[in-house]
């Protein structure tokens, strides 16, 4: 079994202290892999399941730097179950109607209805990260987030939400090897961005950001989860299985009939 760290409430995080080339106690891609093959086939079930009681919703919400690999996760972990009762949701530049609003509004627009999963891919966490690294908003104003953030997501569990959030921890090495691949390969050259170079000048910004949205906003009920990242085939199969450990831990059932079925006759 792999295992994800999570960020324990109260405690300093230190992203120094781990190691984002983590793969536990797997050596080779393909015993992972086999692993993750029972970890979709779970999933698959268990999604079943949480459509059909309809009594509680999960949301993921996956944050990281560039190239670390959200896309990636999202294809590898998530690709087998029913579109129908999975969304993912992206948060971009807010429009000017977002911004009239409160910087959560977006967010809890999109949050799932009883029975779904909704993936954030990047998310409200981005207005305690990127506005304090770009100096977008006076501290007087990104300070208080912190406890609204930790107010909403108690909001979202209290009412049956379930919330999973992950930081893909990769290290500056790992980003510089995925942008160059970017560069080298054709299919990826759509990829890139000048933004990104630009955005990296400001690494070591983005880690202490990070570091305070991790231990400001990791709560007993909406813990940080810190995946070692630079190993995409264990980055997915730690995300995967706390996943399927977070829908088994809800004793799902499924619903009994409305009617007496006994008394059906199919001619």
């Amino acid at each position: 079994m792999s295992q994800s760290i999570v960020a324990s409430p109260e405690t300093k995080v230190k992203l120094k202290d781990y190691d984002p080339g983590n793969t536990g106690e797997y050596k080779q891609k393909k015993e992972a892999e086999k692993e993750m093959k029972d970890i979709h086939q779970q999933m698959i079930e268990l999604q079943t399941l949480l459509y059909a009681e309809s009594k509680y919703s999960l949301l993921i919400i996956l944050q990281a730097m560039d190239t670390g690999g959200k896309d990636g996760t999202i294809r590898h972990v998530m690709g087998g179950v029913d579109p129908q009762g999975c969304d993912v949701k992206s948060f971009k530049v807010p429009t000017p109607e977002e911004l009239s609003h409160d910087f959560l509004w977006r967010a809890h627009l999109v949050t799932p209805r009883k029975g779904k999963i909704i993936i954030f891919n990047r998310s409200y966490y981005e207005d305690v990260l990127v506005v304090r690294v770009h100096d977008l908003v006076p501290k007087e104003v990104w300070s208080k987030r912190y406890d609204q953030i930790n107010g909403f997501e108690k909001c979202l569990t209290e009412n049956n939400t379930v919330i999973l959030k992950f930081f893909l921890h990769i290290s500056k090495d790992e980003q510089k090897k995925r942008l160059e691949q970017r560069l080298d390969d054709p299919t990826k050259r759509w990829k890139f961005s000048e933004a990104d170079l630009k955005e990296r000048e400001y690494w070591d910004d983005y880690m202490d950001v990070y570091e305070d949205a991790l231990t400001k906003c990791s709560t007993e009920y909406a813990p940080w989860h810190i995946i070692p990242a630079n190993k995409k085939w264990y980055r997915n199969l730690v995300i995967g299985e706390a996943i399927v450990k977070a829908l088994k831990g809800l004793n799902m059932k499924y619903p009994e009939p409305s009617i007496d079925l006994s008394k059906i006759k199919i001619e």
